[in-house]
């Protein structure tokens, strides 16, 4: 992970004044949506760096120790090996960013990763995910129990209905106990974009998460029924920039929530390069939440090496 973020006082007469034109926006997304994508081999460099950038997730219901265990396996050894073999990266330590699970499920996923001897990070949701709606004291204990257990990255979500009312002093104010909760852990914050309304309010919400030491911002839990999309995007890592601008701090950014295909994550990182440039092309600044992508983003793989496209039974999960 990139430095932490201290963050700074609430700038509230800054967040008062935010703005933002949505046709700018909706016209910039589009253009970058209508980049040409790299081919052949440098598109399987890309795809490789994308695989680099998951935070491979599991957030079911169902969840138990084994699924877990697989997950984390396949962290580890995200593409076969034969097929990294092929292109002569079997040797360069391509995994993915982090595994991302419950609190109940971090003790699991430590220990698998600690068997296979893997320095791995283990991510975990908390604060309530993903509504949110549970009473402070709780949110802040489930973040403790989660660090407490071996999670060393703590993606939580904020309370939408301070947002949504304008309560920007109470968002700020929880944000950062959430922040003193994690101790050492690194601090995603989940903005649930789907929930917030307005352009200009994801934007101020960005900020005041900033503000309160996030050491990346987040679109969505991925419950909601709006997840990451690129006109949202390009408004959370304008925010980003402006914040880096004013504070020489550099905050990460990860979407999450609907991203399945290889193609996808090849515009995400297009988005990136062309907003935040190359220093923010890299897991310590950039996080891909998903859980299917990594099959689909296999399969491209194995098309590249072989010329034929795998059955997806022929590249399972370990």
């Amino acid at each position: 992970m990139s430095a932490r973020n201290p963050g700074t006082k609430l700038d509230l007469e800054r967040i008062f004044k935010v703005r933002v034109n949505t046709q700018a926006v909706l016209k910039r997304a589009q253009h970058i949506q209508g980049q040409k994508i790299a081919k052949k081999q440098w598109q399987a460099a890309w795809l490789l760096r994308a695989v680099t950038c998951i935070d491979l997730t599991t957030l079911a219901g169902d969840d138990t120790p084994s699924n877990v265990h697989r997950l984390c396996l396949k962290a580890i050894q995200p593409v076969r090996y034969d097929l990294l073999k092929e292109i002569d990266m079997h040797d360069k330590g391509v995994t993915t960013a982090a595994v991302c699970v419950y609190p109940s499920r971090v003790a699991d996923a430590v220990k698998s990763l600690k068997a296979a001897n893997s320095s791995l990070p283990v991510a975990s949701v908390a604060t309530g995910f993903p509504a949110g709606q549970t009473p402070l004291e709780t949110r802040l204990q489930e973040v403790r129990m989660a660090v407490a257990d071996g999670a060393t990255e703590i993606d939580i979500v904020i309370n939408r209905m301070l947002a949504l009312t304008g309560q920007w002093e109470a968002m700020y104010d929880e944000i950062c106990q959430f922040r003193k909760a994690c101790g050492d852990a690194h601090m995603k914050t989940i903005l649930a974009i789907g929930e917030l309304g307005t352009f200009t309010n994801i934007y101020k919400a960005s900020l005041v998460a900033m503000m309160a030491g996030s050491d990346f911002i987040k679109t969505s839990t991925g419950k909601e029924t709006i997840n990451a999309t690129y006109p949202v995007a390009i408004v959370m890592v304008r925010a980003i920039r402006d914040y880096f601008l004013c504070t020489g701090h550099k905050v990460g950014f990860k979407p999450a929530g609907g991203i399945r295909t290889a193609q996808e994550s090849l515009v995400w990182l297009t988005l990136i390069k062309e907003e935040l440039g190359n220093d923010w092309l890299c897991p310590h600044l950039f996080r891909l939440g998903a859980s299917s992508l990594l099959a689909d983003i296999e399969r491209q793989i194995y098309h590249h090496v072989t010329g034929q496209y795998a059955a997806y039974h022929e590249l399972p999960m370990v």
